[in-house]
């Protein structure tokens, strides 16, 4: 009987003591279910909006540890689209993103702070060859079964970086001295 309740108590003990492993997750980029924005004042006037066409990344969450949660962006900063094909070959010149000389900008995390639906992701934005933190305030869209069998994670943040920090130094006003950036990513669990 002792032996009997000795080596119960040692299986609870190590199925309690298991770490539950974060779930890794790739971002629907084939499907067009995931996308990464601009926007910046034009002349103080507007908002000029562009988007990055194609981007790969992946992040890992954990329902139980949320914040241990991690991501990982890559951006191929030639896909560059603002809806206008002369701004953009301006854009993709050595006036702004430089896209022969930096031809990939990305985010890594380093930490992340969940509250409630809402949370603080920090992290290392790399643009222009300049390396810098930023910090992305992130809301969770929700997460649940898809209908072909798999299990989907949504979540879209937002940040607002200084041009000049990052190496765009050319003169667009003072209007327009500053960017956000824009995610909307839905994972898709591996």
């Amino acid at each position: 009987m002792k032996k009997s309740l000795f080596s119960s108590l040692v299986l609870a003990l190590a199925v309690v003591a298991t770490p539950v492993a974060a779930e890794d997750y790739v971002i629907d980029t084939k499907g067009a279910h995931a996308s990464v924005q601009f926007k910046i004042k034009h002349l103080g006037y507007s908002w000029l909006y562009g988007r990055f066409n194609t981007f790969v990344g992946e992040f890992s969450y954990d329902e139980k540890q949320p914040n241990s949660a991690k991501i990982s962006v890559t951006i191929d900063t030639a896909s560059l689209d603002s809806n206008h094909a002369e701004r953009d070959k301006h854009l993709r010149g050595s006036d702004f993103f430089d896209v022969k000389k930096y031809p990939r900008a990305k985010f890594v995390s380093t930490s992340y702070k969940e509250m409630g639906e809402k949370g603080e992701l920090k992290g290392i934005l790399t643009l222009r060859g300049v390396t810098k933190p930023v910090t992305i305030a992130v809301n969770q869209i929700g997460a649940g079964d898809d209908p072909w069998g798999g299990f989907r994670r949504g979540f879209a943040g937002s940040t607002t970086i200084t041009l000049a920090d990052f190496g765009f130094t050319y003169n667009l006003g003072p209007a327009s001295r500053e960017a956000e950036i824009m995610l909307s990513i839905e994972g898709i669990r591996k």
